[in-house]
């Protein structure tokens, strides 16, 4: 047990103990917070029925569902036409060249007037036809309809050609499609029978020539239509599966597109697909930005590693508890349908943390734990945040330092209680207003109900765990100064009762002693209450303190000045034992034991050595140790100050301040502040702070006629 305890107090002055906390911190919430953002993942198979309602962890692109949209908007794109002005003049030109072809084969007789001359004739146009058939519009003319051309007279061929060329020109002028072209082609046949009166034969040459020459004008632009395809693809939106989208509902059969979606958002864990690091990685984030900016804020880099240590645990040890309680709400909020988070006591952190580190701590950690909530008690498939219980949970907080700014003990601890109470109420009652949701009358009592338990236990649990801290990790909380400063506590009443010149001593420096923590921003309050105890050693020989002295009698007048220099530097160690027994805090035990440092006692070493030119300065000292804080130093000169300017005759305000400067350079010089962090700078303003107050205390007073 001493080994342990040898390695504790040395852990206690390594500058690493502050790190420690820090990172053991990090540790625990990133476990404890986890599992609030892990994505939920199930073993099951298609076609079986679903365990639970099931909803999707995170929004994401269904790729598939995407591809059919795109191609859906794809097969609505009209297809863009475009008229061909030129059709017209080619289909005419290329009929006209039939006519053309047959009169100019005409024009030539054959040799012979017999079947022969016929066929020479037939042979020559077929090969003038065969120029035309190069053209992708031609008409192919079988060689009896050819035959038929070549029997009928030039004039007559002629008059077709113009009247022929005419109705087809008219007839492709206007707009044509593919899918027209069968009605356009009875149209001009039908033109073809009104305008014509020849034989059967030459009519259904003419007809199928009509016919044939007729095609599309209006043709399909495959750029623009592609270009347009491309634009309704561009414009129809990703299709999501949304955070928090029911996927299938408790009790319903998992179809194949559900158990497809499942597989595409990783929430299967019969598949082997990749676990998603990303809420670890962001979760580790949020851990390392909140200590980062709960501890950066409370640890002070000129406070001692073992202040800074306890303010650490302080502030870790109520956020994991505050956590710890969150997890157990958020475990069995399943069960209720409303939301019982609001139970959860909202200034508990608040008010632990001002009571025993400081106010600015109180702040920063509220806005932290109500980070931490609005993770914790989110859904699983919302937002990121639970907005509203994380906003309740910070307006409670911070109605608790308010609240605990004026208590002075801890009976009021739970009328703060009943202010935060207060407060969560007015939450309450701007939740029930601002939602859509229409509440019974008796999720409203409910509501209201957790509001005022959880100010009430806000109270409850901090004056609980007080004493918890105060006695296992040694912290000094304000209410507990502030019961100590009660004149009825026992070792008062000795102080006072026993040696009454030294209890109003006490309050003279207590004052002194707070105004000038007060100004360099010290502990005010501790420095009052370290002031009152710091002579209670003189109890055992009150007598021979001067303050104490009455009718003029000074027993150090009879005594050798080496026994009157061992009771004078008995008080302070004498004093430290008694604060031991009664208990006290350590950091009152240490005001007495230090208060007067090293410091040399010269009148008595000046006396001896009246009789002893060899006796030794260092015997005539404190055995001390120095100040340690800042508070033990400004008490130290307080202690002098006060006894030095009483002493004085008729004292004004340059006297004082002369005085004043005397005595602190004095323990400058003698090296008392060696050991504690004063600058120049708050030495000086304490000194500023000492005669303002010595200067009210003893101000010119009129002189009242007799």
């Amino acid at each position: 047990m001493k080994t342990i305890m040898l390695k504790w107090r040395g852990w206690r002055e390594s500058k690493y103990l502050p790190l420690a906390i820090i990172l053991l911190t990090s540790v625990c919430m990133f476990l404890l917070i986890i599992g609030n953002v892990k994505e939920n993942k199930y073993d099951i198979k298609p076609f079986q029925l679903a365990p639970d309602t099931i909803r999707s962890v995170k929004t994401m692109e269904d790729p598939l569902k995407t591809e059919e949209e795109r191609e859906k908007a794809e097969l609505e794109v009209l297809p863009v036409y475009q008229f061909q002005e030129e059709t017209s003049d080619n289909q005419a030109a290329i009929m006209e060249s039939i006519f053309d072809s047959v009169i100019e084969v005409k024009k030539s007789p054959p040799t012979e007037a017999d079947q022969e001359g016929m066929n020479e004739q037939l042979g020559k146009l077929k090969k003038e036809m065969n120029v035309l058939s190069d053209n992708a519009s031609y008409v192919p003319l079988s060689d009896e309809m050819l035959n038929v051309l070549l029997k009928q007279t030039s004039p007559s061929l002629k008059v077709t050609k113009e009247k022929l060329s005419v109705l087809v020109e008219e007839a492709l002028n206007e707009p044509i499609r593919s899918e027209n072209i069968t009605s356009e082609r009875e149209q001009i046949a039908q033109q073809v029978r009104r305008t014509f009166n020849y034989s059967d034969d030459y009519m259904n040459v003419l007809l199928f020539i009509a016919r044939g020459t007729i095609v599309a004008t209006e043709v399909i632009n495959e750029e623009q239509t592609q270009l347009r395809i491309e634009q309704a693809k561009a414009s129809v939106d990703p299709t999501r599966i949304l955070q928090g989208q029911i996927l299938v509902q408790k009790g319903e059969i998992i179809d194949r597109e559900v158990y497809r979606q499942l597989e595409l958002l990783g929430m299967l864990t019969n598949k082997a697909s990749k676990a998603s690091y990303k809420p670890y990685i962001g979760v580790g984030l949020f851990v390392i930005l909140t200590m980062w900016v709960l501890f950066g804020q409370t640890i002070h880099r000129r406070e001692k590693t073992i202040n800074n240590a306890k303010n650490l645990i302080v502030v870790a040890f109520s956020l994991i508890v505050s956590v710890l309680m969150m997890k157990v709400l958020q475990s069995v909020a399943n069960n209720f349908d409303v939301i019982i988070a609001f139970l959860f006591p909202t200034a508990i952190v608040s008010m632990l943390v001002y009571l025993l580190v400081n106010e600015r701590a109180a702040f920063i950690t509220s806005f932290v734990v109500s980070a931490y909530a609005g993770i914790i008690f989110q859904e699983g498939y919302t937002n990121v945040f639970q907005m509203e219980i994380s906003l309740y949970i910070l307006f409670g907080g911070i109605a608790g330092i308010f609240a605990m700014q004026r208590m002075y003990n801890n009976s009021q601890i739970l009328r703060s209680s009943l202010i935060v109470a207060s407060v969560n109420t007015l939450f309450i009652v701007f939740y029930i207003l601002m939602t859509k949701t229409t509440y019974e009358f008796t999720d409203i009592l409910f509501y209201i109900g957790a509001a005022v338990l959880s100010g009430i236990l806000s109270g409850a649990l901090t004056i609980g765990i007080l004493p918890f801290f105060e006695s296992v990790f040694g912290i000094l909380s304000t209410m507990r100064l502030i019961e100590l400063s009660n004149p009825n506590h026992p070792l008062l009443k000795k102080i006072l009762t026993e040696t009454p010149g030294t209890y109003h001593h006490s309050l003279m420096v207590a004052n002194l002693a707070e105004a000038a923590c007060e100004v360099i921003g010290a502990n005010g309050l501790l420095a009052r209450v370290g002031c009152y105890y710091h002579d209670v050693g003189k109890t055992n020989r009150p007598g021979f303190f001067i303050e104490n002295q009455m009718n003029g009698y000074n027993p150090h007048d009879s005594l050798p000045p080496e026994a009157s220099r061992d009771i004078i530097i008995a008080h302070a160690e004498d004093g430290a034992k008694i604060l031991q027994k009664h208990k006290l805090p350590k950091e009152i035990v240490d005001v007495a034991a230090q208060h007067h440092g090293t410091s040399f006692l010269k009148f008595f070493y000046y006396k001896a050595k009246e009789t002893n030119e060899s006796i030794s300065e260092e015997s005539f000292r404190y055995p001390g140790p120095k100040p340690q804080t800042k508070e033990i130093a400004i008490i130290s000169v307080a202690d002098s100050v006060e006894a030095a300017v009483r002493s004085m005759k008729e004292p004004n305000a340059e006297k004082i301040q002369k005085l004043i400067q005397s005595i602190i350079k004095d323990k400058i010089l003698d090296g008392q502040f060696d050991e504690c962090d004063l600058s120049l700078r708050e030495i000086k303003k304490m000194e500023e702070s000492f005669c303002s107050t010595m200067n009210g205390t003893f101000h010119s007073r009129i002189e009242y006629p007799k």
